[in-house]
């Protein structure tokens, strides 16, 4: 796989993952959020074992130790961010989830020890900007939604970076279909103890919850590890920054959702400060490919 393909993959694993704001918006003020994470990933799992069980029949301890940590990060992940969707609109958390894009580096400069780029500092400034824009109200207070969006995109910048080390030493497939299975156990470990279970009521909600299972998990969380193998953290990071606009369009078009001009104008910043923060040079680019990658 070249990294052009790779890069394409990782653009469709975006648009996927946009229009999952909208399917979590549909189920997450009736089902409690470990219960959707259950069903989503777990849905993901037997799908993928079905069709890849002649690949996974044989495992190691190291690659299950390896699917449980990014599993346990998924099920975190989406336990804020599904507490984050549903106390604010489908299109701030899209755009509010965006700043992994900046975490990414961000957290890279403490790995390899290095003081940030100009375009990363002034990314991060601008993304900052941003984010006041999209998360201060009115009365100068936090939107308490936005604060759960901001921490699920810190944890998923973590899941990046891990995802992109584990994936050098197992393989790529196994791993993200395992991780989708320790993801569901962990949530529905967690529902039993801590929630009262309610399954989907009408037909709406399965088909949001097969949305969030086949498109955004089964395919997402799968295809993303295989295609970042061929390609850098920040340029993943880079192309995930249209899950935002993909979020926006699908939740205007669905759910009739409008940010109003101060949100637009904040969303619109993020997106500047993304953008600048992750355009790397193709000597950049060159270098990381030649030590294997930016870990």
């Amino acid at each position: 796989m070249t990294q052009k393909q790779a890069n394409f993959l990782l653009a469709t694993v975006s648009m996927g993952w946009g229009i999952s704001y909208l399917f979590m918006k549909i189920c997450v003020d009736t089902i409690s959020p470990l219960t959707i994470i259950g069903l989503r990933f777990g849905i993901a799992f037997i799908v993928m074992i079905v069709i890849f069980y002649k690949k996974i029949i044989h495992v190691d301890v190291k690659l299950l130790k390896y699917s449980a940590i990014v599993g346990a990060l998924l099920c975190t992940i989406f336990f804020a961010l599904l507490h984050g969707v549903k106390n604010t609109n489908a299109s701030s958390a899209g755009f509010l989830t965006s700043t992994t894009v900046i975490l990414v580096p961000i957290l890279q400069t403490f790995i390899t020890r290095k003081w940030p780029s100009k375009k990363i500092i002034l990314g991060v400034t601008i993304v900052s900007f941003g984010l006041a824009l999209l998360t201060i109200e009115d009365d100068f207070t936090f939107a308490f939604g936005s604060i759960y969006c901001l921490i699920a995109a810190f944890l998923y910048a973590i899941h990046i970076l891990v995802t992109n080390y584990f994936i050098r030493e197992v393989d790529s497939l196994q791993l993200g279909i395992f991780q989708l299975g320790f993801a569901a156990l962990f949530a529905t470990i967690g529902s039993v103890i801590y929630e009262t279970s309610v399954l989907p009521q009408n037909g709406i909600q399965w088909f949001a919850i097969l949305g969030l299972a086949l498109i955004c998990s089964a395919y997402g969380f799968v295809m993303q590890p295989i295609a970042q193998k061929y390609t850098t953290p920040e340029s993943t990071g880079f192309l995930f920054s249209l899950e935002p606009i993909f979020s926006a369009i699908f939740a205007y078009i669905f759910l009739h959702e409008n940010m109003g001009v101060k949100g637009y104008f904040g969303a619109l910043i993020i997106l500047t400060g993304v953008f600048i923060a992750n355009s790397t040079s193709k000597k950049r680019l060159e270098v990381s490919r030649d030590r294997g990658g930016w870990l």
